[in-house]
């Protein structure tokens, strides 16, 4: 008897390398890992013809576009990536009962809040890049109920382009860094929300829960500034530079920020049974990987 087969988008992304480099610990499925050579998300007929050939029995999408400030001014390519191109994969898995997971982002929120955000919290991005992924999300849980959208919040690992891995960079070059210290959230390690993702997927394909569609939050455990965030990657690698906080006001980006961004992940653990992970230990394990 064939296993079942998980398709994953943006296998280059961090995410999509994370769940590929743990697939082996899910040997129940059969996995396709697909770039944008295969499924390109803005090219829409390259999502018909992924289907036809594969027919996934549960599909993961972290492709997305995710070039924040850029999003600013590239608002085509990026709406067509993280919303409609979203949309026409949840229409596909609809059609052959098919469980879509696709990730979102704390940036659907607008910073304004003063304790974690939880699932039915007010959404009002102020991005186009918040703003084309809440779209996403719409979209997707229109066209396909099996949708369970994951919101997270300040990803980074090994692998791609992250936080951790441009400050182990700028630290190595420069004498002092300036982090802006007003903008609060919860960093998520690439590998936990991997683990996350790959689990509920058992979970369901073993009947073993009644499962929940809809939105969940998930995000690893701690609420820290990028300030502090950067502090502890240069005492945890020892690394002799001076790191001073600064307001988001004196680091001015094309696109805002939210300036709270914890998300609540307790839906998540009810349903589930998925606990979030500590952010300094998630860290400490993700620098002596690098």
């Amino acid at each position: 008897m064939s296993k079942p087969v998980i398709a994953v988008t943006g296998k280059n992304g961090q995410l999509g390398y994370e769940i590929k480099a743990i697939s082996a610990q899910f040997s129940d499925f059969d996995f396709v890992f697909t770039g944008r050579d295969e499924l390109d998300l803005y090219t829409p007929e390259t999502i018909d013809n992924f289907f036809d050939k594969h027919k996934p029995d549960f599909f993961i999408n972290c492709a997305a576009y995710t070039a924040v400030d850029k999003a600013e001014t590239d608002i085509e390519t990026a709406m067509a990536v993280n919303a409609t191109s979203v949309g026409l994969i949840a229409k596909h898995c609809h059609e052959i009962n098919c469980p879509l997971i696709t990730i979102s982002t704390d940036y659907v929120f607008d910073g304004q809040g003063t304790k974690p955000y939880t699932i039915d919290y007010i959404t009002n991005p102020i991005n186009h890049y918040g703003y084309t992924k809440l779209l996403g999300e719409e979209i997707a849980l229109q066209n396909n109920p099996q949708t369970i959208v994951i919101r997270t919040s300040w990803v980074y690992s090994e692998h791609g382009n992250n936080f951790v891995k441009t400050m182990l960079r700028l630290m190595a070059e420069k004498h002092a860094l300036s982090i802006v210290g007003d903008q609060i959230g919860s960093p998520t390690y690439a590998k936990n929300l991997a683990t996350a993702i790959l689990t509920i997927i058992q979970q369901i394909n073993d009947k073993k829960v009644e499962p929940e569609y809809g939105i969940f939050h998930y995000s690893d455990k701690g609420i820290i500034s990028w300030f502090q965030f950067a502090k502890e990657i240069k005492a945890y690698k020892k690394i002799a530079v001076k790191v001073s906080s600064i307001t988001t006001e004196n680091y001015p980006t094309p696109a805002k920020r939210p300036a709270y961004s914890v998300l609540d992940s307790s839906r998540m653990k009810a349903v589930y049974g998925i606990e979030s992970l500590d952010w300094k230990e998630s860290l400490h394990s993700c620098l002596d990987k690098l």
